[in-house]
């Protein structure tokens, strides 16, 4: 049986501009070059000011024969446009100067530098080998098989199995096992290890075993790693009959190895770039807020998209086609201002939040003390910029702020709030500093147990409990006392 209702919702929708600014707010500056690019290939009225002079002569139709004529008729169209509305403005062209960074500097581009990559350089090894068809596939096979450690985590039995299907070799696990042999005495050394043991081992060997501290390392590898990994050192000193100094000896020799050695010839590649989205300096003990120049970039609306635009006002629109053509005109035009628009109030949320930051922080600021950080969370700065806690989340979870000593993510500078004995409420950041503090002077050879720790804070006013302790100490990557013990 039907049925007919009438029902009232409430409900609340982002505008296809709200979406493109959040989306556009939470990109990083590294990103934002490439969104931007990305917005310009696929949108011609949308140019990039920086490229172009404004005082240039504009070839209004490059593509039309000079010799041709546009038919003008002033009919009226059923759809009515306002040019006035699209032509270009002079906020948009220069509105990026209000916001520019220190120098030209940002622009720079960093060189990159062309290297091999870890799997070629054992490549190229191979090929220097002289072997037959058979072993070369082998270990063109083991090779392709190690993982980014440097580690060949798959059985030999599996590698048979991938020879047979994939290159139609028939091998015996000897033949892999031998091959393998001649890939571990490939540099770096220690690859091609099926284990932390036989990685260390390998590169023992490849030392002077005559030392007699290079043959008690091996010893140790192979005998007591477990003692090792634990820092169980008096076992250890038992079972080989040396004293503690002869054991640092040996300890300091395995820690020099390369746990995973396929990393060693990667390390330059795998630097992190970060590009700082604001600038903060200390002029005479007045902080200085200025945004990074890659965050305004000089983007304008097409002007032979405008002529184009208003010539098609005023051409014949009872044509289908040139209906179609002021309508694709008119969305690359409302596109091309919403995307600037975008771009402007992105750059002004951004000075906005930081600046509410750098006056809530301003003591940190001026000084670069952690213990000076106050207690602060996003609702602390939103309710001060009054906006949204999810955009101040957007901006602290992306953004970097260079300061005077040292880059940092604004996330970093939220903190939760500690209460201490005097009733005085401080930043768990400044909690943290002193445990670093205390751990760093502390006894290696009877380093701090969590419980001490927790004594010495609350000796210090703070009195938080042991699990808290530990909580903070594993935030701060910090392992237990036992772990960080030396002799």
């Amino acid at each position: 049986m039907l049925k007919q209702t009438l029902q009232q919702k409430l409900l609340q929708k982002l505008s296809p501009q709200q979406i493109q600014f959040i989306k556009l707010l939470q990109v990083p500056t590294v990103s934002l070059d490439a969104r931007i690019k990305e917005e310009l290939e696929e949108n011609p009225a949308l140019e990039d000011g920086s490229l172009t002079n404004m005082n240039d002569p504009v070839e209004e139709y490059p593509d039309r024969d000079p010799d041709e004529s546009y038919e003008e008729d002033s009919s009226d169209f059923e759809e009515e446009f306002s040019v006035d509305e699209y032509i270009q403005e002079d906020d948009y062209s220069d509105y990026s100067s209000n916001y520019s960074g220190d120098d030209d500097d940002d622009r720079k581009e960093i060189p990159i530098a062309i290297q091999d990559s870890f799997f070629e350089t054992l490549q190229n090894q191979l090929d220097l080998l002289a072997l037959s068809n058979q072993d070369y596939l082998i270990g063109q096979q083991l090779i392709g098989s190690l993982d980014d450690d440097g580690y060949l985590r798959r059985p030999i039995l599996s590698l048979i199995d991938d020879l047979a299907f994939s290159q139609n070799v028939i091998v015996g696990e000897n033949e892999v096992e031998s091959m393998l042999k001649v890939i571990q005495d490939f540099e770096p050394a220690g690859i091609g290890a099926r284990d932390l043991q036989e990685c260390l081992l390998i590169q023992l060997r490849k030392k002077d075993s005559s030392n007699p501290i290079i043959s008690q390392a091996i010893k140790v590898v192979e005998n007591f790693l477990e003692e090792f990994t634990k820092k169980h050192y008096d076992k250890i000193e038992k079972q080989l009959g040396v004293d503690s100094g002869e054991l640092k000896d040996i300890i300091n020799e395995i820690l020099k190895l390369n746990p995973k050695p396929g990393d060693s010839g990667a390390a330059a590649g795998k630097q992190l770039q970060i590009i700082p989205d604001f600038h903060i300096t200390n002029n005479d003990s007045v902080l200085h807020l200025t945004l990074n120049g890659r965050n305004a970039p000089e983007l304008r609306v097409s002007r032979s998209y405008q002529e184009m635009f208003e010539h098609y006002e005023k051409a014949e629109k009872n044509d289908k086609k040139m209906k179609e053509a002021v309508q694709f005109v008119k969305q690359k035009l409302d596109s091309a201002k919403w995307f600037i628009d975008a771009i402007k109030q992105r750059q002004q949320t951004l000075l906005k939040t930081m600046n509410a930051i750098m006056e809530y922080q301003y003591e940190y600021f001026l000084t670069g003390d952690e213990r000076l950080l106050k207690p602060m969370i996003l609702k602390d700065i939103a309710d001060r910029i009054e906006m949204d806690i999810s955009t101040v989340s957007r901006v602290a979870n992306s953004k970097y702020v260079q300061t005077e000593f040292g880059t940092y993510l604004l996330k970093s500078f939220f903190s939760e709030a500690i209460q201490t004995d005097s009733g005085e409420e401080v930043s768990n950041k400044e909690v943290k500093k002193i445990l670093e503090e205390c751990i760093a002077n502390e006894d290696k050879k009877k380093p701090l147990a969590d419980e001490k720790l927790t004594d010495i804070l609350k000796e210090k006013g703070y009195s938080i409990a042991r699990r808290t302790v530990a909580k903070y100490r594993e935030a701060m990557n910090i392992p237990v006392a036992r772990l960080r013990k030396e002799l």
